[in-house]
């Protein structure tokens, strides 16, 4: 069993990082590079932008390339509850929003003619509790009156049709959702970027951003850029100046396993839609079959960070579980574990504006793969001066009392959540 993604062991390399240190100017610097700061690096140099990319390490090495492969709509929240809070008519405008970076991806993957197994299969959201599937009932009822007439109710009786497991009672179908190879994809965005002419430097930490007449110099580990502009595309990183960020977003560990290949009786059985599955538990899980036949199932196991230690305890309970839901997979090897961080809100929605001159949009809790990629584009938009192209406009983000980028309060979430999943 391998710890590491599968996703990035399976990619084919990147080639077209820049070597050596960095130019002295560019017009835009974009700090980070997974896929939001792959596709504003696109975006920016389609826009005729001089833009250099810093990435610390490796590209779409974090959570980009340690995801969970799904590419869906819909928000992180029950939507009946997100509309009673904020009201239905920006209820309904996220979720829109959530469509729209689906096609965001697909456009992107068609236009730069990225091979990366690229497939619009639909969401199942699984009941696992008899009371959930009443709860998607309602959900359902909503979403089709107010903002997508085209999803689907799967009853009981119907189920077995869509996944090989007695655990559930019940789902949710959304159509647009889609799914991907996250390393081939990331590595052809980030081909498509260098041929538009953009400069993307790896292993390239920024230590310091200061502001200077006419923007800002950016020093990082392949020397000092200056720049009229900064896109930060960072996530939570724990690396570099970016405490005001750190005090905003809480890093939640999410671990992932995949089985060897599975022969296509064994598929049929498990996945015969082959969709994008989750689970309805706050502690729940997901799942879906890779492009070489192996099933992938993950879900957040413990509230503990990623590092081989925690990946391995994180991956025998993934492991166990699975066993539970698919009894049928019993003695099937486990190729590959290992875990990434979800950065997460406060109300579980994006942040995207900017902050002291610098434009930023981090925080996807959960929903980046498509996020990510449509922030990023649309970004690029907002920096050219058209502010309405950012859909998170407006939002306020207060930091969160008494934390200071170490979530000491972590297990205590965790054990609220799975009090939370035995009684409801």
């Amino acid at each position: 069993m391998k710890l590491e993604s599968y996703w990035l062991d399976t990619a084919p390399p990147f080639t077209g990082a820049a070597q050596g240190q960095v130019p002295v100017r560019a017009d835009v610097v974009v700090v980070g590079g997974g896929f939001t700061g792959l596709s504003a690096a696109l975006a920016l140099a389609r826009r005729g932008a001089s833009v250099v990319l810093l990435e610390a390490g490796r590209i779409a090495g974090e959570a980009s390339g340690r995801n969970g492969g799904q590419c869906n709509t819909g928000l992180a929240h029950d939507y009946a509850d997100l509309c009673a809070r904020i009201g239905e008519p920006q209820a309904r405008s996220f979720y829109q929003a959530y469509d729209a970076a689906v096609d965001t991806v697909e456009r992107l993957i068609r236009e730069e003619n990225i091979d990366c197994d690229f497939q619009r299969c639909g969401k199942l959201k699984l009941a696992a509790k008899p009371e959930h599937y009443a709860k998607l009932q309602r959900v359902y009822e909503q979403l089709r009156a107010s903002v997508d007439p085209g999803i689907e109710l799967v009853p009981p009786e119907q189920l077995a049709s869509e996944v090989g497991s007695s655990g559930f009672y019940g789902g949710l179908l959304q159509r647009q959702g889609a799914q991907m190879h996250m390393g081939k994809f990331a590595v052809g965005l980030g081909e498509a970027a260098v041929r538009a002419g953009a400069q993307l430097y790896q292993d390239a930490p920024v230590d310091d951003i200061v502001r200077i007449a006419g923007g800002f110099r950016v020093r990082s580990a392949r020397g000092p850029v200056d720049a009229a502009q900064v896109f930060l595309a960072t996530g939570n990183s724990s690396l570099g100046p970016f405490a005001y960020f750190r005090r905003r977003l809480v890093s939640v560990g999410s671990f992932i396993i995949a089985t060897a290949p599975l022969d296509k009786e064994q598929l049929d059985r498990i996945a015969p839609g082959r969709r994008n599955y989750v689970t309805t538990k706050n502690i729940g899980n997901y799942f879906r079959i890779t492009p070489d036949q192996r099933l992938l199932f993950g879900g957040r196991a413990r509230f503990a960070l990623s590092n081989p230690k925690s990946d391995a305890k994180s991956g025998a309970i993934l492991a166990d579980t699975m066993i539970r839901l698919f009894p049928q997979l019993q003695g099937t090897p486990i190729d590959y574990c290992w875990g990434g961080l979800v950065d997460m809100t406060a109300d579980r929605l994006p942040r995207a504006g900017q902050h002291e001159g610098m434009f930023y949009s981090l925080g996807y809790s959960g929903h980046g793969v498509q996020m990510s990629v449509h922030m990023g584009q649309q970004m690029a938009e907002v920096m050219a001066g058209r502010g309405d192209c950012n859909p998170w406009r407006g939002l306020e983000w207060p930091a969160i009392p008494g934390y200071f980028g170490k979530a000491w309060f972590l297990p205590l979430v965790g054990a609220y959540y799975k009090l939370q999943d035995r009684l409801h």
